[in-house]
């Protein structure tokens, strides 16, 4: 069976296109494989980020990269076996590395540089959050995953408001139903899940990088009292603010004698 056209970008970073298995002699030590599905098709891309013990003779495109330049250039490892869904504007980014014909040194060239256009376009998603991860099978089309993607971005974004289901629905152009159904089988979780996790994390921070009393970290971060702030967090982290202020203290303190 013929293999993929291997493009050699770099001693660090291959590019595999068409069909058929990839070539393990041009692999990239301790290489991440980041298959983009049948791109070629205007249906919804998944892209799985998989072992190289994955079959990814079906895949039109098939990135290689390895994992010490993804944290030298993106300060980011993308964890093996996630599978995204990939946004309209990478997956033309994926057809155009595709759609470059001929065997000469300008084919060649070409092929490089839009590889390097369309890695780099996707760390960028994936450091803004903004690729949708997908954790199971889902009954939403290409246009409502889009919107049920924008939301959690909503979410992201505004959540010091007070956002209730409506309002993220009115926002992103989805009906309430349809929204919660997107949210349970692309994210296991409900809207409101979603919010209070956002500000939860924002709290984590605020107490590990700052001095702010508890309630005013609590108030700033959504929540009206203490004790609702408190108990959130608790459920969420395994403890309660004071103790993970004192947790975090007592770590500083141990990495500077050490």
């Amino acid at each position: 069976m013929k293999g993929k056209r291997a493009v050699i970008v770099s001693a660090e970073f291959t590019s595999f296109v068409g069909r058929g298995p990839c070539s393990a002699a041009h692999l990239p030590p301790d290489a991440l494989i980041l298959g983009f599905g049948d791109i070629g098709e205007p249906a919804v891309s998944v892209l799985d980020f998989a072992d190289l013990s994955d079959d990814a003779s079906g895949e039109l495109l098939v990135f290689a990269i390895s994992r010490s330049a993804c944290v030298r250039l993106f300060d980011l490892v993308p964890r093996t076996g996630g599978r995204w869904y990939l946004p309209a504007d990478l997956r033309g980014l994926g057809r155009a590395v595709v759609a470059v014909e001929g065997e000469g040194e300008a084919a060649t060239l070409l092929r490089i540089a839009r590889s390097l256009e369309l890695l780099c376009q996707l760390f960028a998603a994936l450091a803004a959050d903004r690729m949708v991860e997908v954790r199971g099978a889902t009954t939403l089309g290409e246009d409502d995953i889009v919107r049920v993607a924008a939301a959690h971005q909503i979410i992201a974004e505004h959540w010091r408001e007070r956002l209730t289901v409506d309002e993220v629905a009115r926002r992103c152009g989805l009906g309430k139903d349809k929204l919660t159904r997107g949210f349970r089988e692309l994210y296991r979780c409900t809207v409101a899940e979603a919010v209070s996790a956002r500000r939860l994390e924002s709290a984590r921070q605020l107490l590990s990088e700052s001095d702010l009393p508890i309630s005013s970290i609590g108030y700033r971060c959504g929540y009206l009292s203490n004790a609702s702030f408190t108990r959130a967090f608790a459920r969420r982290f395994g403890m309660a603010p004071t103790e993970m202020r004192r947790h975090d203290a007592a770590e500083l303190r141990s990495s500077v004698k050490r």
